[in-house]
């Protein structure tokens, strides 16, 4: 869409406020859990505040498909339905395949599709963009055009970007996503996360991909990245660039540097400059041993609870101020200390009088 109105289109983004309280059926197995109209506006809500860090503003029109499929009649809704026949309906993979498995399909969900369509209508759309999982839906929005006297719109479908694990799309449900508004950087329980740290985790095998879809380098140079994986070169250089490229667009060339430098860190095992810190007072607190380690693992996160701080404890994987320690008793005194579970996990206490 950016790339667009980069030769000088203008867009619409559509926010399917209305659609969304049915929910889309595509690739599900069961009939799927509509949305409350709440929900539905507190997702566009996030939905607006990313889009413009991709989109030029003044390029760009936000529209919700309530505005026509809200005022609907009864009458609009029946003639709609009448534009496809059950039989086109079932041609649609994830429905055929829930009809020969005799799972149910509502009648609202095949009405999906239809409203998707109706958008094209209403929005006079020439150029349709989405996915390929979206294929059934966009080619609907040509067949409904046309049946009302339009000039069908161009499909453009693109690759869905698969997420961390390498297998399934990326989906913030399926927690393998890299969010376009999370910071560059950022400590999650005492682990570095983030934009750049998530890029750097991206599977061998898929490093390639994500160049393909994310990045903005020459095609030339992207063949030689291509050429230099397949030929078993470290991916590391290669990731690092990219995840320089996606900070720096996102957050700008400061933070991308940042981010460089505190994940060089971690390699090397040092401490982080930006670790999260907890501040402890012991006044008035004695039997409550404020300073003890296993409950100060499961206050910072560092330890899902004492149980489990313990158990860390015990198999060496804890070391506080750079050495180690094996014993669940331990009392941590007055003072700053460094806590680091395992490699990449880090945590600086205070304790105060």
């Amino acid at each position: 869409m950016r790339q667009f109105q980069d030769l000088g289109h203008d867009v619409i983004f559509l926010i399917g406020d209305f659609t969304g309280m049915i929910g889309d059926p595509t690739g599900k197995s069961e009939t799927r859990k509509p949305l409350t109209k709440e929900e539905v506006l507190k997702n566009a809500e996030t939905y607006k505040a990313q889009v413009f860090k991709v989109l030029d503003p003044q390029r760009t029109e936000i529209r919700f498909n309530s505005e026509w499929l809200g005022g609907m009649s009864s009458m609009e809704i029946v003639r709609l339905g009448a534009m496809q026949t059950v039989a086109r309906m079932l041609e649609r993979e994830d429905f055929k395949r829930r009809f020969t498995n005799q799972q149910d399909i509502s009648i609202l969900e095949f009405y999906y599709p239809l409203f998707q369509a109706y958008d094209s209508v209403a929005l006079k759309s020439d150029v349709e963009l989405g996915g390929t999982d979206q294929k059934f839906n966009l080619l609907m929005g040509r067949t409904v055009q046309r049946k009302m006297g339009m000039e069908e719109q161009v499909v453009v479908m693109m690759p869905l970007l698969e997420g961390l694990d390498g297998v399934n799309k990326m989906s913030k449900s399926l927690g393998n996503y890299i969010g376009i508004s999370e910071p560059a950087l950022e400590f999650v329980n005492g682990e570095l996360t983030g934009m750049f740290k998530k890029v750097m985790s991206v599977p061998p095998g898929m490093v390639a991909r994500y160049y393909e879809l994310l990045s903005r380098v020459s095609l030339e140079k992207l063949e030689e990245i291509k050429k230099a994986l397949k030929d078993g070169k470290d991916d590391r250089p290669a990731k690092k660039d990219l995840a320089m490229e996606l900070v720096q667009r996102y957050h700008g060339p400061e933070e991308a540097e940042r981010g460089l430098k505190e994940y060089e860190k971690l390699q090397t095992k040092e401490v982080p400059d930006d670790i999260p810190e907890m501040v402890l007072s012991a006044s008035g607190e004695a039997k409550k041993r404020p300073g003890w380690l296993p409950h100060i693992m499961k206050e910072t996160g560092l330890a899902k609870s004492t149980g489990e701080a313990i158990r860390l404890i015990k198999q060496g994987g804890v070391k506080v101020n750079d050495a180690a320690v094996f014993d669940p008793e331990t009392d941590l005194s007055h003072g700053e200390h460094i806590i680091r579970v395992g490699k990449r996990r880090f945590y600086k206490v205070v304790i105060t009088r």
